[in-house]
């Protein structure tokens, strides 16, 4: 029974650098793992992979012969590996390793509205495979008001297109405040809180005041669905990495799997094993913002 990782997100947002990072935990951790690069535009890889879409594929060839254009060529590579699920198939038999990551492409269109991803992921279902999608944003995105709010949306959309168990990462978390201090708690932002108060700043700004009413009706859809929340992630970081793998594992059922040897204390253990927003957030906090962590609880304490 094998299960993976779906690791997308937008063009830069360290799918890769991810995928490397969290198969060499993994692996330390005693966990076989083994990676599926089927991005066509990856041509230089950190990692040892189990099997590269550029045997089948690859984006310059499709462009140089089709004349397309970059996200164009995405698209047909997608589609053309659609069609050929087979040679998918076959390469992931050769591959005796029951966890696997899977680096896709950056395209956002391949996972908000494009179905070729989502029909390979449901094929690869058919086929056993327990996912669950790693969708990959830049957390300092939630130093803009207008950008954070494109976050939710492109992360709505894709945990909807996708039909997959989901964690949505606030990648780079000590990049969080590279642009500025944030204008609320962290914790608004990993849980996605009351966007009545993101919509206040969003009205302050120029550009978006002519827009009122389309930014009360795209934070109204945010909130009615009420799906989307983060985890922070510093891949450097082992303790943040940990606690990905940790919401990941529990996402795709790995971690109620026979792989490994588990009783009924460990199983116990995941199911009361919620954190607290804070503690959730603590390092991020202390390690990479310019917060008075000290002043901050006294004040909450008060």
């Amino acid at each position: 029974m094998p299960w993976g990782q779906v690791v997308i997100g937008p063009p830069g947002s360290g799918k890769t650098t991810y995928c490397t990072g969290m198969s060499e935990f993994l692996t330390g951790l005693g966990r076989e793992v083994a990676v599926v690069n089927l991005d066509p535009a990856n041509d230089t890889l950190p990692y040892k992979c189990a099997v590269d879409i550029s045997d089948l594929i690859t984006l310059s060839d499709v462009m140089d012969n089709l004349k397309l254009g970059p996200n164009g060529g995405l698209i047909y590579c997608m589609e053309y590996l659609e069609k050929n699920l087979d040679w998918l198939k076959e390469q992931l038999e050769k591959v005796k390793v029951n966890y696997i990551l899977f680096d896709f492409p950056g395209q956002v269109e391949l996972y908000t509205h494009h179905n070729s991803v989502r029909n390979v992921l449901a094929e690869l279902q058919k086929c056993g495979y327990n996912l669950v999608a790693v969708h990959l944003v830049d957390s300092h995105y939630c130093n803009d008001a207008g950008k954070f709010v494109s976050v939710l949306l492109t992360s709505l959309s894709t945990m909807l297109q996708m039909e997959l168990p989901h964690v949505n990462v606030l990648s780079k978390a000590d990049l969080i405040e590279r642009y500025g201090k944030l204008a609320f708690n962290l914790d608004f932002y990993t849980e996605v809180l009351d966007l009545n108060f993101l919509l206040e700043h969003l009205q302050d700004d120029p550009v978006f005041q002519k827009y009122k009413k389309l930014n009360e009706a795209l934070i109204g859809v945010i909130q009615d669905y009420s799906l989307v929340s983060f985890v922070m992630l510093n891949i450097q970081d082992k303790e943040s990495v940990l606690r990905v793998m940790k919401s990941v594992d529990k996402a795709n059922g790995y971690v109620f799997g026979d792989t490994e040897e588990r009783n009924i204390q460990s199983l116990l253990s995941c199911a009361v094993g919620a954190e607290f927003e804070y503690d959730k957030i603590k390092d991020v906090r202390e390690k990479y913002m310019d917060v008075d962590a000290k002043t901050e609880d006294q004040d909450d304490s008060s």
